[in-house]
């Protein structure tokens, strides 16, 4: 009952997350349920029926969010004493209606103006300004109702610093912009809220989140959590290693820290519990690898898509840039997991709380040929993102009819029981994913506005403070933009803070690295960007995600928080090499042997760096431990600063590989030996 209870606490956050925390009439639910549904099909019908410009495309999709906001999500959502219309959560108030059709008319201005406005580009009527600045107001009010004041908050001192530049400080001072340029770039045009963020939205994030939705109503969450649990259950730690596990493969499945944590987190958080983790490493395993969740391709976070996009190659290079990074982070976490369970001594699930592995992969195995067909698509086909997203949506509709036909057959149900069921999964799923999409595409477009305050001639300045900053040092800029990435982060989805981030200090981190020689290709300035606005998800004090895996644990947020942010920051040495290593993003590599070398030496470099950051490898490490630690990751993570270290040829640097494991070799055994003499003198 408890569990219960806790488990309705954490999918409240979830609700509040996707803005849906109105209890609707009936009749409001089917105005919802219709706009969502009609959503879902106008974007499934993008890539396969529907031929249409792309500023039409974004405006669309930006007046369906907007329109769904309003309706599902009230202004306030605490009761005001004396404005209590603000915080109505039983029905939709008028003036959210009157919001909604406000909202959906100036979203779509542009496309049903759209010839009128290019021929008069650059001079606005009257008309295109009060359009423009009622969309601007009530894209920030609908962007603060579901992510909160952050991202607001940024955009409206963007907007003011763009008109008061002039009257800034010499170190600060900008040109400045006047009303009618600031209406023309941001919201007439496509450099501002139509921008890239939003096109990438509209075009390919929308048809993979509802991939990950009707996955999810279909049961793979579950599934994937039932087979890591059956297959590492029985080893030390070994719940917390499949909760590792089943988050990773439900990463795939949801591209929200919060949903992966309430749908794997209760049933992996009361087995780490049951074994002997405390409440508060319990919850933060979970929200460690819950927030990772967005790094595991072949479907990665949101920005990954716009990451195509702002380097411009093909999504599967982002895909194979991020694949390295992404399982020798996650495998940092099942280090320190095995670790933490040597430490507190605990041990495997009994055999009547593992799941039978066949029969859990006979009663699942079915989800994995949409992700079959999605890897086909993108690996071997090579078609485009959108593409292999629709025809994997499709190939997951009728799985879902046949999963349900089957369960009917066996039950010895009728068929059109089963129909039903099956029409009834698909819809909701339909629903959940034009719900899910709403923060996404409102944090896209109001990134939207920061970006288009950017690109009107306050990036070189910017740029120049940022440089300034970290006098510049490759190393000190690094840091700085980490720790913005979290800070900032802190208040804003994955999306938004890789989008600001981007903007200012990816293109700095190139040039800055250009001074002192490294190579630094740009896709690694924007991933380094990327993994640092995952991990804000979990920075305390704001990480919802621990607050959600918390209510499940019965354990403080905030510790909880902190101890999830200490498990994810001690993977973060592999955004930091791989700047300085582009290899291990497979930066010009072709081979695959070259590849899996690079991919093996790293998972032992992490294994290495992670007995250091945990204080112990086969027992609790000594200080002269550490040097051998640290030398053997950095060895292995960048053979080639070695090599130039020591003036030997960069095409003799894996030779290294071979000294590298001799280190981290000596060290195990000096750990070894001091067990065995403990051990001789108890």
């Amino acid at each position: 009952m408890a569990i219960g209870k806790r488990h309705r606490t954490a999918e409240e956050m979830i609700k509040a997350e996707t803005g849906d925390i109105r209890i609707l009439q009936p009749f409001e639910y089917y105005i919802v349920a219709i706009i969502a549904i009609s959503w879902a099909l106008y974007q499934l019908a993008l890539p396969s029926v529907i031929v249409i410009n792309s500023t039409t495309e974004r405006a669309v999709h930006l007046a369906f969010a907007i329109v769904l906001l309003f309706l599902v999500t009230p202004c306030l959502k605490r009761q005001v004493k004396h404005f209590g219309f603000l915080s109505v959560k039983d029905h939709i108030p008028v003036i959210d209606y009157v919001f909604a059709v406000v909202g959906a008319s100036t979203a779509l201005y542009l496309a049903l103006d759209y010839e009128g406005i290019a021929m008069r580009a650059g001079v606005p009527t009257a008309r295109d300004l009060i359009f423009g600045v009622v969309l601007v107001v009530l894209l920030l009010e609908a962007t603060r109702r579901i992510i909160g004041p952050a991202l607001s908050v940024i955009a409206i001192l963007f907007t003011c610093y763009a008109f008061l530049g002039p009257h800034m400080p010499d170190l600060l001072a900008f040109k400045g912009v006047s009303l009618t340029k600031y209406i023309s770039n941001i919201t007439l045009s496509t450099e501002g809220i139509y921008g890239i963020p939003l096109g990438v939205s509209s075009s390919i994030v929308y048809l993979f989140v509802l991939l990950g939705a009707l996955l999810d109503k279909a049961g793979a969450g579950k599934f994937f959590t039932d087979l890591a649990i059956s297959v590492l259950g029985r080893y030390k730690g070994g719940a917390a290693k499949a909760a590792v596990v089943a988050s990773g493969a439900t990463g795939i499945v949801s591209g929200s820290s919060i949903a992966n944590i309430v749908t794997t987190g209760p049933f992996t958080i009361p087995l780490m519990k049951k074994i002997g983790y405390p409440a508060k490493k319990a919850a933060a395993v979970e929200v460690a690898a819950s927030t990772d969740g967005q790094l595991m391709p072949p479907i990665m976070g949101a920005a990954a898509f716009i990451i195509a996009e702002y380097v411009n190659v093909p999504y599967i290079e982002v895909v194979k840039a991020a694949a390295i990074p992404a399982f020798v982070s996650y495998f940092g976490l099942f280090c320190i997991t095995h670790l933490e369970a040597s430490k507190l001594g605990i041990k495997g699930l009994l055999p009547e709380d593992l799941p039978n592995f066949w029969r859990t992969l006979k009663g699942g195995i079915h989800y994995l040929i949409p992700l079959g067909m999605l890897l086909y698509e993108l690996v071997y086909l090579r078609h485009s993102p959108e593409r292999a997203a629709f025809k994997s949506i499709m190939v997951l509709i009728v799985v879902i009819f046949y999963q349900e036909i089957r369960l009917a057959v066996l039950e010895k149900r009728k068929p059109g029981v089963a129909v039903k069921n099956g029409v009834r999964i698909i819809t909701a799923g339909l629903i959940q994913g034009s719900k899910n999409m709403i923060s996404v595409a409102l944090a896209c477009a109001a990134a939207g506005i920061i970006v288009g305050v950017v690109n009107m001639g306050i990036g070189g300045m910017i740029s120049g403070v940022v440089e300034s900053l970290s006098q510049g040092n490759i190393f000190l800029l690094l840091l700085i933009t980490a720790i913005a990435c979290l800070v900032i982060g802190m208040g804003l989805p994955t999306t938004a803070t890789y989008i600001v981030m981007a903007s200012l200090t990816a293109p700095i981190i190139v040039e800055v690295g250009g001074y002192y020689q490294f190579v630094i290709p740009i896709m690694a300035a924007h991933l380094f960007c990327f993994y640092f606005g995952i991990l804000a998800d979990d920075t305390p004090p704001v990480g919802l995600a621990a607050y959600a895996a918390s209510a499940i644990a019965e354990s403080e947020p905030i510790p909880t928080g902190i101890q999830g942010f200490l498990y994810d920051i001690r993977t973060s040495c592999i955004a930091f090499m791989f700047v300085f290593n582009p290899e291990l993003i497979l930066h010009n590599i072709s081979s695959w042997s070259h590849a899996f070398l690079i991919f093996g030496m790293a998972l032992i470099g992490m294994s290495a760096f992670e007995s250091f950051a945990q204080g112990w490898c086969m027992t609790r490490n000594k200080w002269y431990d550490i040097p051998f630690f640290l030398t053997a990751s950095f060895i292995l993570f960048h053979p080639g600063a070695i090599a130039s270290f020591l003036n030997v040829d960069q095409g003799l640097k894996y030779y290294f590989f071979p000294l590298g494991m001799l280190i981290y070799g000596v060290v195990i055994v000096i750990q070894k030996m001091r067990i065995s003499y403990a051990r001789s003198c108890s």
